[in-house]
């Protein structure tokens, strides 16, 4: 009799010991999930884009002062993309083509190139991508000295019939591609991670530079002449070092430069450089690059950087 009273009791505590676990397992599961997103989140940080890329269909086209104005619409997005030479165009199969109005398009605009507050928005793409009935793939990103993109989605395996070009017109060798913004064009990939691809055709989104000693009819000088003016009025020697002005230099060669607080970000065309008051090395665009001597407030709201960095501007 003992032991019939003894069983349900047991079973009892049983249950009422499980009843109380299991919201305690939940619990910890969740707290756990948690900490495992918070970690995933400060190792996996997001990554921002490198270029922004709006899509539509073009329903407008206009031409004025020198650029072609095409008015895209996508559902209740309006947007204008401003064509010049300069705008690479293709189709989806790496084919030159004109943009025509009732084209299905995709462009791509450097992400940290500025834009003018207006409405629709307008942007000045550095590429522009017609989407065709045939088969064909593009991506334009950064890809690293690996030839991977900055999501780590696509590897390129460049081979003797791939066809490789430049935005300045420059020859270019499979060893340029590497730290570079490139437009890739391709067909087929592997289904690994990241995905590999024979591209067709690669072109790099390189920056056309005035040539050593050309003058722009409407600016008179060429920079290069102005910059060395800058410089030799204005240059600070540190430890062997000779340090020049950032802003005024950078701004000379066309360059956008944003203060951040500690340093600046300087920007033209694809190409984006970072640089932080103290501190030897810089970025350009997602790359780490080292400078001699580390950049330094030498006089009030002026930035100085070593003049190897302007060697590395007039490129």
């Amino acid at each position: 009799m003992k032991m019939k009273k003894v069983v349900p009791f047991a079973m009892t505590a049983l249950l009422i010991g499980s009843a109380i676990g299991v919201p305690s397992a939940f619990a910890n599961e969740e707290a756990a999930a948690v900490t495992n997103a918070a970690n995933n989140k400060e190792q996996n940080p997001q990554i921002q884009p490198t270029f922004i890329k709006v899509a539509g269909t073009v329903e407008n086209v206009e031409t004025r002062n020198k650029a072609t104005y095409y008015t895209v619409k996508d559902g209740e997005n309006i947007n204008v993309f401003v064509v010049t030479d300069d705008t690479l165009v293709f189709d989806n199969t790496g084919k030159e083509v004109k943009l025509q109005k009732g084209d299905k398009v995709t462009a791509y605009t450097y992400a940290n190139k500025p834009m003018i507050m207006i409405y629709p928005p307008q942007y000045n793409p550095e590429a522009i991508i017609v989407e065709t009935k045939e088969m064909g793939s593009v991506e334009l990103d950064f890809f690293n000295k690996d030839l991977v993109n900055t999501n780590n989605t696509l590897k390129l395996n460049i081979g003797e019939q791939t066809k490789l070009l430049s935005l300045s017109g420059k020859e270019v060798k499979v060893a340029d591609l590497a730290e570079q913004h490139l437009l890739v064009f391709y067909t087929i990939a592997t289904m690994s991670i990241p995905a590999q691809t024979p591209p067709s055709k690669v072109v790099v989104i390189d920056t056309i530079t005035e040539k050593p000693g050309e003058v722009d009819p409407e600016e008179g000088e060429p920079s290069e002449s102005a910059v060395q003016e800058i410089i030799n009025k204005d240059f600070y020697e540190v430890d062997g070092t000779k340090m020049v002005p950032l802003r005024l230099i950078a701004e000379e060669l066309g360059f956008t430069v944003e203060s951040t607080g500690k340093g600046a970000i300087v920007s033209k065309g694809a190409r984006s450089y970072t640089i932080t008051r103290g501190q030897k090395e810089y970025g350009y665009n997602k790359a780490i690059r080292h400078f001699e001597a580390a950049p330094a407030l030498l006089e009030p709201t002026k930035t100085y950087v070593p003049l190897e960095f302007v060697e590395e501007l007039m490129k």
